[in-house]
């Protein structure tokens, strides 16, 4: 698998938030049959086992889908992360932030480096760091506009749009300039997934998908 291709042609990533590992495989097994190939699974940075359950949970799926799905770690702030993150077998690697040291950690790992950032010169920063794509977060606050605004001088930086994307707007997304969209709750909501609910998972992995598909 080329990751950095697999992103380009793939598109939407669903990210996935207070999950427990031991429901992560049958998660990505879901998603990944309703036509969703990438996934994120963040680190916890206020829990102590961090470095235990989200390696754990890439591992699993990793083991359970092999090449199927192209899995990330997400809020990936320390170097120390990056590192379990290769380790459990992650495919590309995301942060919320711009960190240089930990985006140069990430390509010393050959991993995809996905770092976050907000403004003009964060994006810029990142990219000029080794990012492979910036990740704009958050991507709803400043609208549509903001995006249009920025994206005419810095147009050969390829950008994921992270944050407020929903079923009603990541068409949109898509088509202003954002090469990738990644997804949270929308799709993988915890709570439901904590309950056992898989088909409301499926259902919303599926309308997604759809609406992808919608010109």
């Amino acid at each position: 698998m080329n990751t950095l291709d697999f992103i380009y042609a793939n598109r939407l990533v669903a990210i996935s938030r207070g999950v427990a590992a031991s429901d992560m495989a049958k998660v990505a097994q879901v998603i990944n049959d309703e036509g969703i190939n990438i996934m994120e699974i963040t680190f916890n940075q206020s829990s102590d086992d961090n470095l235990v359950e989200t390696p754990k949970a890439i591992e699993a799926v990793k083991n359970a889908l092999g090449d199927k799905i192209c899995v990330g770690a997400g809020t990936v702030m320390t170097a120390e992360q990056a590192r379990a993150a290769k380790a459990a077998g992650a495919d590309f690697a995301l942060a919320p932030n711009t960190d240089v040291k930990v985006i140069e950690e990430m390509k010393r790992l050959d991993l995809v480096a996905v770092p976050g950032a907000f403004t003009p010169s964060e994006i810029a920063t990142a990219y000029n760091a080794g990012a492979d794509i910036v990740k704009l977060f958050p991507a709803s606050i400043l609208g549509l506009e903001y995006v249009k605004a920025i994206r005419a001088p810095i147009s050969h930086i390829p950008l994921m749009a992270v944050g407020g994307v929903a079923i009603d707007n990541v068409r949109e997304f898509l088509n202003s300039g954002f090469m990738s969209a990644g997804v949270g709750s929308h799709i993988i909501n915890a709570k439901a997934v904590n309950s056992g609910d898989f088909a409301s998972l499926a259902s919303a992995a599926r309308a997604f998908v759809q609406a992808l598909k919608q010109e």
